[in-house]
Parts: structure tokens; C-alpha cells; sequence
């Protein structure tokens, strides 16, 4: 098994030091600076968008510069989200983001956990876990969302948050770490 095949299946692989994820990562870093340093809303940038996510761009997707992802074909977003300022995908497992959901800027979505031991963790060794966002979210500034959550629709995440568990349907979390201060009647 590639260590590939093992990072998108959720299991320890060597994210550090395999010449096919690095390549992977090289080429995203680069698609991401043409898009950051492209003309707002140009076709230059959009193509760019395109390219690395690796497919048609969603209807209504806004992505404001400057952005980062580690691979960026590994998050998919819905029609109608969008994405402020500063914003960070680490997608090795991958990131779907609803429909209609709004994140603020400098929010963090990380997919990746490494070793406690660090003879492990100096070894390159790294796990990543899947992110889910339902439709109808909105993210305040600055929220992080940790490694195999799933944030159910119609959430408000308050500004600054650590979204470390999962989320039911219509609340609002707010905290480090998020907990539910209430339901939202929507």
C-alpha cells in the first residue's frame, strides 16, 4: 500500500518524506500562489481555483486570497460557500464542506495528527481524518476545526472556537474547546 493509499484511508503513513506527497503538496503551494497572486475575481485567478481543486468550480464558490491548502483536490466545497481571507485546508483526509456555508477569516480546517512519541513523529509519521460540514454553516473568525469532526447543518461556530468533537444540526458552539451553548430554531 502507497503511503497515499494509507494517508486517504485514515491510517499512520509518512507524510513527511514520501517523494509522491511532497510532489503532490509542491504542485498545490504553487497553484495556490498563482491564485493569491492573481487579480481578484480574474479568469487567471478562477483558473487557478480550478486547477487546484480539480474540478469545475461550484456555482456561487467564493474564495478570497490569500488561501492555502495542502492538496486542495482533497476538499470539496457546495454551491454557494465562501471562503474570507486567510483561510487553511490541511485536506490529506479529505475536507467536504456544504452548501451555503460561510467561513470567516483566518479559519483552519486540519485534517492532521502526528505521534505523541516524538521518535515517531520525527520519523514523518502523520494520520489524517476526514472533515464534514453540512449545509448552512456559518464560521466566525479564527475557527479551528480539528482532525474527524462533523459539524451538522444549520451551525453557527463562534469566533475563535476549537471545534474538536462533533456537532449536532441548528447550533450554536462557541469555546476551546466548542461545546453547544444552544439550539437555533431555524
Amino acid at each position: 500500500m502507497t503511503e497515499k493509499e494509507k494517508m486517504l484511508q485514515g491510517e499512520w503513513h509518512d507524510a513527511n518524506f514520501d517523494a509522491d506527497l511532497l510532489e503532490e503538496r509542491q504542485k498545490a503551494e504553487s497553484l495556490c500562489f498563482d491564485f493569491n497572486m492573481s487579480r481578484p475575481g480574474g479568469a487567471e485567478q478562477c483558473s487557478a481555483l480550478g486547477n487546484l481543486l480539480g474540478v469545475e468550480i461550484p456555482k456561487g464558490l467564493t474564495v478570497l486570497a490569500p488561501v492555502y491548502f495542502d492538496y486542495g483536490i482533497y476538499t470539496h466545497f457546495g454551491d454557494g460557500v465562501f471562503v474570507n481571507h486567510g483561510c487553511y485546508f490541511m485536506d490529506g483526509g479529505t475536507i467536504t464542506i456544504g452548501k451555503n456555508v460561510f467561513i470567516g477569516p483566518f479559519c483552519g480546517f486540519y485534517t492532521a495528527s502526528h505521534p505523541m512519541n516524538f521518535t515517531d513523529r520525527n520519523k514523518g509519521l502523520e494520520k489524517a481524518l476526514p472533515i464534514r460540514v453540512g449545509d448552512n454553516c456559518w464560521f466566525g473568525a479564527n475557527v479551528s476545526v480539528l482532525q474527524g469532526v462533523t459539524i451538522g447543518s444549520g451551525c453557527v461556530i463562534a469566533a475563535g472556537s476549537v471545534v474538536t468533537h462533533d456537532l449536532p444540526d441548528n447550533c450554536l458552539a462557541a469555546g476551546v474547546p466548542a461545546s453547544v451553548k444552544k439550539y437555533i430554531e431555524q
